[in-house]
């Protein structure tokens, strides 16, 4: 059975300073969303990554420990296990939208229309640029500072509202680059918004159920599994889609 996290802290030192790391983290990741995705383009390729990094190497010195991190080699077998339920799970279901003919459209997202673009973003970029990185920061690092700060229940509450809002700035657009959002919404201002807004809820509780992997293994395998089958999946699927609908 997986560790628990370990308790928040009581002390009124110890509590003040669990809220400072809190508030240090989410500047960090306000300001690390914001070069990502409105600077240079080798920026929004680094950002998020070194980002990562640098918050595990801080929190690290404040003395979070491996198991808080979700990072503790004793809870890999578990996590492997929750891991390829997710798995499992996710790419059934994407499998079975594609070929629906009410969620096809869906699938039709430009930036995935070849074959080969799609396994090097699934392969390569997802992983390396998103899934990993960003199950880092969030299920890691701010959900270990949030726990010590405010409990489980903090976690899930203020930890998935701010995955939620994280996506903020990587939804503009996406109504004009998904055809099956488009012939809903329209691709206009108001469809804007409101695509963005059905990504930040979405996101947010995708955001409860990453959570609650990583709560309920202790390992960051679990929901970085579940991250990747999401968008790595469904890279692919939108890849095969688009071809079987040209040819």
């Amino acid at each position: 059975m997986s560790e628990p996290d370990q308790a928040a802290p009581t002390h009124p030192r110890h509590k003040v300073h669990a809220y400072i790391d809190v508030a240090i983290v989410a500047v960090v990741l306000a300001g690390t969303n914001l070069i990502a995705h409105f600077t240079t383009e080798w920026a929004s390729i680094l950002t998020v990554p070194v980002a990562a990094l640098v918050l595990l190497a801080l929190v690290r010195g404040r003395g979070l420990g491996w198991s808080e991190l979700g990072l503790s080699p004793r809870h890999w077998r578990r996590g492997s296990l929750y891991a390829l339920g997710a798995v499992a799970l996710v790419v059934s279901v994407v499998a079975i939208g594609a070929v629906l003919p009410l969620t096809r459209p869906f699938f039709l997202a430009d930036r995935y229309a070849t074959i080969s673009g799609a396994l090097i973003a699934s392969m390569i970029v997802i992983p390396l640029q998103t899934v990993i990185p960003e199950e880092l920061a969030f299920r890691g690092v701010l959900h270990g500072t949030l726990h010590r700060a405010y409990g489980a229940r903090g976690v899930f509450a203020a930890g998935s509202v701010l995955f939620g809002l994280w996506h903020i700035a990587s939804s503009f657009g996406l109504t004009t680059g998904n055809r099956g959002l488009t012939d809903i919404i329209g691709d206009g201002l108001a469809g804007q918004v409101i695509g963005v807004a059905l990504a930040v809820v979405a996101t947010a509780a995708a955001g409860v159920v990453f959570t609650w992997l990583r709560h309920r293994s202790g390992s960051l395998l679990a929901p970085i599994a579940l991250h990747w089958s999401v968008n790595g999946a469904g890279a692919l699927a939108a890849a095969i889609v688009w071809h079987t609908t040209l040819t």
